[in-house]
């Protein structure tokens, strides 16, 4: 994924809702709904989305009019882009909130100040966030619970997360 420090990614399209241009469009807001309001939408390759009107909801994704995209096959052919918006459009968040964008690659070190990796991911299944970290000289990734206990600390202007991991997990 490729984000700029001025752009963070609210979402992506899903491809075609009908056959009138419709897509179903995955937020990735608290409110779902309100990736209508950060508009205008940009892709990595430079296109600008200035309208982007909810329509209604299908499973697991929101139906949209986009401004630009007014075919079935436009819409099939845009599956998996991600939409970014401009910072200063979001919200401000509070001290214990944080843009994934903001999070990844970001070092992670134990509370005695050992490295354990680099923050590759943010992940949510369901039951919360987690972070994929890649330790130093490894392939494999671990998965840490984003959670009070296991990260007490995210200190952003620092760059620089700490943990107390559950032991064994490094």
């Amino acid at each position: 994924m490729t984000v700029s420090d001025n752009r963070i990614i609210v979402g992506s399209l899903a491809g075609a809702f009908g056959v009138k241009g419709e897509v179903r469009l995955k937020s990735f807001c608290a409110k779902p709904e309100d990736i209508a309001l950060y508009t205008p939408l940009t892709t990595d390759d430079g296109r600008i989305f200035r309208v982007v009107v909810i329509i209604g909801q299908a499973a697991g994704a929101l139906v949209a009019r986009i401004e630009g995209i007014d075919t079935k096959e436009e819409a099939d052919a845009m599956r998996g882009v991600s939409l970014y918006a401009e910072r200063a459009r979001l919200p401000h968040l509070p001290d214990d909130e944080y843009y994934h964008a903001d999070l990844i690659g970001l070092p992670v070190l134990d509370t005695g100040g050992r490295e354990l990796g680099h923050v590759r991911a943010v992940l949510n299944h369901g039951a919360g966030d987690i972070l994929e970290v890649l330790a130093p000289d490894a392939s494999d990734t671990v998965l840490l619970p984003f959670t009070l206990a296991a990260v007490p600390t995210v200190d952003l202007s620092a760059g620089r997360i700490i943990a107390d991991p559950p032991e064994g997990l490094f």
